[in-house]
């Protein structure tokens, strides 16, 4: 598929207005293809010439103004039909052409459901997957009125953009939407169950499959409540109202990302619909993500990029307003400690690679589709939205909150730049809000802030030393040890300190503080480093911290210690053992358990050292789960419990959980606990294809089949392992859920010996399938396919030869780097 470069997209956006496209699809073709229709009513402002995106499985008509064009001369190249010697005036273009369905979640996908047969379509038409269902001039500032018409299956319904309404014919016909930008036409058809209702004057809907209608309902009111809440306060903070007729969320099977913020119809991947048993987190991250998905309806669709270089600003809006909003309008209060420990993690991570970027790359850093594609990562998303967050504490949320309305009312159904958000923002403030830009949002690399502390009788003093470029507005909480009870600490105060300390700092009141934090509210983005007595405090008594923000803010900065050298694995294992099992915050225990688990045992620490590392996690949830028999802590019992699995070096305990159907004193296993034992029993080499054939029978589901899928892979077998191998990179059969669940199970920790000679194989035959099936099959190529536990030089020098002398597209290309400089900290770490 060929590439949009950014100055073809100026070229074209000089030369055409776009005013209507009128879609018809035919989904009633069979399982393979679909017939696609398109007319496009567009203006030149001169004469000239240009090109419009498609992807025919067969093209069997184009006419130009009424003027039938002779296929037999028409090239179509690279999925490009050119438009030749166009004259300044008003256009009509047709096109009717046969396309294919999806098995990678782009385009339009398809997807049979296993437990029932029925099945469902859905579009991702992100980036520059346009062409695979309809013709487009695709590129974000090209924007128009889009009219859909769809002929469906009986017994079908069909979501889109706008409300849609069965007519006589038989056909759908989807309200006519406002000027929307190409990439957010959205399409959701099949037998889906709704759960309908009306706020505010408007529809709303939510939808997933029919074998899931159970699980929907049951958290149905749940889902809708958090969706009017979100709503409702979006209202309260913007002047814009809500700019589109109908509010749908489908929850869609086999989805790429966590959701697709199509105006009206927002579609999510169906894991959100629990079939099994989650914590209260999980329910957390799910509400997050509707509120970042209803953000967009106003930054994103409402006001769109200009170019893809601000794709932050679509992205780093949306996940600060969403865990924001989620905090000031639900029960779900303390989301900041979440992202604190979860999402920032991600973003501190991203920014250490040799891949960083700004948080607003220059233009030229992003030429085309291709490179933008790579954007989205931990730095537009978690580093982005902790500057806005630092933004809001520098600039006070009323003056934010001004510019950004006066952003929406400037560019309302239009498009904007990086340029035109901070002049909204500079309108509303006194404040140097181009030179922060230029500080937060131009430059890559995480800020260090090293704490150092002098004391004297009846007073201390806070130095902090900055490595890094970027001013700073952080808190600093003090605390004592309580003279009552010796574990425990108290906070004396939190104040606000600028950096740089301009003028040096001045010494506080009162006895030297047994811990010092900087950055307390976590309102900054910067590693930190404690000095030596609170370094020592926290090693020692973090679970003494009453606030569970500041101990995840604690927790990252041994995180980061780890990941640096500055602080050995084995005592952040130490660390963990003796203080998560006091832990009552899910976020940070799931946090730190998944670090301790796949980062420290299975990567940084040598392999000889890995049993004992498993052995101290494994007494650390025992711990966790005889601290919740009483039936007080469901959530954290569940963690524990998936937890103890996961490290589970042996078979029996876990063994007796899957004969007796439940863990003594609960919970009893749902599906997903089943999997995830089968899969931890099938690395062990405890199981068989037939106990793995069995469990298929009871649990038919998608979810099943990729839990087949996984401990198929995981079985410490030769056979079973070849046959995982040529599923993945030889026959291109597998959908993408089932490529990565494959993927997943295939490289385990236990078995490098088994898998040695696939280290070779992999970078050729990674790089052969990204090419043939395209980025998503890449990106779980290089993510879940990648060799990531054989941590050696052999193995880096092999990926670094990969990508000097190889080809992988860019999306490949660029897990690969990461990946590769992952496994070098590894390296780091163990040698330090």
């Amino acid at each position: 598929m060929s590439v949009l470069t950014r100055d073809e997209a100026q070229t074209r956006a000089k030369l055409l207005d776009v005013h209507r496209y009128q879609i018809e699809l035919d989904l009633t073709r069979g399982d393979e293809i679909f017939d696609s229709r398109t007319v496009i009513r567009f203006t030149t402002r001169a004469d000239g010439d240009t090109f419009v995106e498609l992807k025919p499985a067969e093209l069997r008509s184009v006419a130009l103004d009424g003027h039938l064009l002779d296929l037999d001369t028409l090239s179509l190249d690279e999925n490009r039909l050119p438009l030749k010697d166009l004259t300044a005036g008003e256009h009509e273009l047709r096109i009717d052409a046969t396309m294919r369905y999806s098995r990678t979640g782009e385009g339009m996908h398809r997807f049979t459901d296993p437990t029932d047969g029925e099945t469902y379509v859905y579009t991702q038409l992100f980036m520059e997957d346009v062409q695979r269902v309809f013709a487009a001039f695709d590129q974000p500032d090209l924007k128009a009125v889009f009219e859909l018409t769809v002929t469906a299956p009986e017994g079908w319904t069909v979501l889109a953009n706008g409300i849609t309404e069965l007519q006589e014919d038989g056909r759908w016909r989807a309200a006519p939407t406002p000027l929307i930008s190409t990439y957010l036409v959205a399409v959701a058809a099949g037998p889906w169950h709704s759960v309908r209702t009306e706020h505010r004057g408007l529809p709303f809907g939510i939808h997933c499959r029919r074998s899931l209608a159970p699980h929907l309902d049951t958290d149905a009111d749940e889902i809708l409540d958090i969706t009017r809440a979100c709503f409702d306060r979006y209202h309260e903070k913007f002047e814009e109202p809500y700019p589109f007729d109908s509010y749908d969320q489908a929850f869609v099977p086999e989805f790429n990302a966590g959701a697709m913020e199509n105006p009206g119809l927002v579609t999510f991947r169906d894991e959100f619909v629990y079939r099994s048993a989650v914590t209260d987190t999980e329910r957390q991250t799910r509400a997050m993500v509707i509120a970042h998905e209803m953000a967009h309806m106003w930054f994103g669709d409402l006001v769109t990029l200009r170019w893809w270089d601000d794709i932050w600003l679509n992205e780093s809006f949306a996940e600060y307003m969403g865990y924001q909003t989620l905090t000031e309008a639900t029960r779900f209060t303390d989301t900041w400690t979440d992202f604190g420990i979860v999402r920032k993690a991600w973003g501190y991570d991203a920014d250490q690679r040799p891949s960083t970027h700004p948080v607003a790359p220059d233009p030229e850093a992003v030429p085309d589709t291709a490179s933008a594609m790579l954007n989205f990562d931990g730095i537009s998303y978690a580093k982005g939205a902790s500057a806005l967050r630092q933004l809001v504490a520098w600039l006070g949320e009323k003056d934010f909150l001004a510019g950004i309305n006066t952003h929406f009312a400037r560019h309302r159904f239009s498009n904007a730049t990086l340029a035109d958000f901070i002049e909204s923002l500079a309108a509303a403030t006194e404040r140097d809000v181009h030179a922060w830009a230029d500080s937060w949002l131009r430059t890559t690399g995480v800020d260090t802030l090293t704490a150092s502390v002098t004391a004297q009788p009846g007073e201390w003093t806070l130095t902090l030393d900055h490595a890094g470029s970027r001013p700073h507005r952080v808190t600093v909480g003090v605390y004592d040890r309580d003279l009552n009870d010796s574990r425990a600490l108290l906070l004396r105060e939190r104040y606000e300190t600028d950096i740089p300390q301009q003028p040096a700092p001045e010494p506080r009141p009162g006895p030297r503080p047994a811990l010092v934090v900087p950055n307390d509210l976590d309102l900054t983005y910067a590693k930190v480093r404690l000095d030596e007595v609170s370094s020592e405090t926290a090693l020692r008594g973090i679970s003494d911290v009453p606030d569970a923000l500041t101990r995840a803010v604690l927790w990252n900065t041994l995180r980061d210690m780890v990941r640096d050298g500055d602080l050995a694995p084995a005592a952040y294992l130490e660390t963990a053992r003796a203080h998560l099992p006091e832990e009552s915050d899910l976020a940070v225990v799931q946090g730190v358990l998944s670090f301790a688990a796949a980062q420290v045992a299975d990567r940084y620490l040598p392999g000889h050292e890995r049993p004992a590392a498993l052995a101290t996690l494994t007494s650390l949830c025992r711990d966790l789960i005889r601290r919740t028999e009483d039936g007080d802590h469901p959530g954290l019992r569940l963690i524990a419990v998936r937890h103890l699995i996961d490290v589970a070096a042996q078979p029996d305990t876990i063994s007796a959980w899957l004969s007796e159907g439940t863990v003594p004193g609960g919970p009893e296993l749902d599906p997903e606990l089943r999997w995830r034992i089968l899969g931890r029993l099938a690395v062990l080499g405890a199981i068989d294809d037939a106990v793995i054939d069995t469990e298929l029978v009871q649990d038919p589901s998608a979810t099943g089949q990729e839990g087949a899928a996984r401990c198929r892979a995981a079985l410490p077998d030769p056979v079973a392992k070849r046959a995982a191998w040529d599923s993945m990179f030889t026959t291109d059969d597998l959908s993408n859920y089932l490529f990565t669940a494959t993927a997943q199970g295939f490289w385990q920790p236990e078995q490098t010996d088994l898998v040695r000679q696939y280290v070779d194989l992999y970078w050729n035959d990674a790089t052969a399938v990204a090419a043939r099936r395209g980025p998503a099959i890449a990106e779980a190529a290089g993510r879940w396919a990648f060799p990531a536990y054989a941590i050696t030089p052999e193995t880096l020098q092999a990926g670094e030869q990969c990508l000097t002398e190889s080809t992988p597209i860019p999306a490949l290309r660029r897990k690969l780097t990461d990946q590769l400089d992952d496994l070098a900290r590894a390296l780091r770490v163990r040698e330090a």
